[in-house]
């Protein structure tokens, strides 16, 4: 695991009356590897529901992403937990560059499963999200019953990656202190301003934004990159092992990890039923999140 030399914590004040999102913060300050880093997540719902819902964020965005799904699966008496991973959102912000690894942020996220023992969940994800995600129910299947999979993709190094994906790693590349809000304004049409704000708060200046500017670069690119070799496993998973339930949305307008990408994933996943097409999504499916939450409840319980 890269040591830690230090690390920027967002002052709480600048996530004070964000629209759309009056959850309580919940930390945790003890995950096994990373000694005195805080991880923030939400938990909403009742604690000892039949399912629990996991929602991954990606890159440069943070658990406001899910601010409109979260009440969608509690008011069907789910648990919905969002944790924000190292560098985004309330959680800590490590400025080594060298901390920001496929296998440290993988790890992150499985200790923290294992440290709210989380069960019966339904895995959602988006971006990287997915690409973390995606590769951990193979080391713990009985814990994962569902799916529902938005934009994303699996970093197997083995496919080229898409133009789109190239043209957006040169752009974080050459912004460095990336515009966050005028991205999401760009990305979701009628999104207000301050909902744009909201997304930008994790981020007060460009030292805090380490996070965004690496992930890009740790997409695997090679079958040797970091990453590549667990992520080829994952996809065996999904395709001959995976028993679970699952769905699958696609924002057709995103110009990343859009239809072509989505339907190439689709065809790794045993089962999964016909993909929900949103005409009018991006690559930020989330703020479409209320139809498609009810969309795949419904599926699963007709299953």
């Amino acid at each position: 695991m890269p040591e830690v030399r230090a690390v920027l914590r967002t002052p709480e004040e600048r996530f004070e009356t964000l629209p759309g999102y009056d959850f309580t913060p919940h930390y945790l300050s003890d995950l096994p590897g990373f000694p005195g880093m805080r991880v923030h997540y939400l938990d909403e719902g009742p604690p000892l529901a039949e399912h629990t819902v996991l929602c991954l964020h990606g890159q440069p965005t943070w658990g406001y992403l899910y601010r409109k799904m979260v009440p969608e699966f509690v008011a069907r008496g789910q648990r919905v937990v969002v944790p924000d991973l190292f560098g985004f959102g309330r959680s800590d912000k490590p400025v080594d560059p060298g901390f920001y690894g496929f296998l440290a942020h993988r790890q992150m996220l499985l200790e923290f499963i294992a440290r709210l023992d989380l069960e019966r969940i339904t895995l959602v994800v988006q971006d990287w999200g997915g690409l973390l995600g995606l590769t951990l129910p193979q080391d713990d299947p009985d814990r994962y019953l569902r799916l529902l999979v938005l934009n994303t993709t699996l970093g197997t190094g083995d496919v080229p990656l898409t133009k789109g994906f190239l043209d957006w790693r040169a752009y974080c590349k050459a912004h460095p202190d990336l515009d966050i809000a005028a991205l999401m304004r760009r990305a979701v049409p009628g999104l207000s301003e301050g909902e744009a704000q909201a997304y930008a708060a994790p981020f007060p200046d460009a030292s805090f934004k380490e996070g965004v500017r690496r992930f890009p670069e740790l997409v695997p690119d090679s079958p040797d990159a970091e990453g590549a070799a667990v992520s080829r496993r994952a996809r065996e998973f999904w395709s001959h092992a995976w028993e679970g339930r699952s769905f699958m949305a696609i924002g057709m307008q995103d110009p990343v990890l859009g239809a072509a990408v989505m339907h190439a994933l689709h065809g790794s996943i045993r089962g999964c039923p016909q993909p929900l097409e949103i005409d009018e999504g991006g690559h930020f499916l989330q703020e479409w999140g209320g139809p498609i939450v009810s969309k795949a409840l419904s599926v699963w319980e007709t299953a």
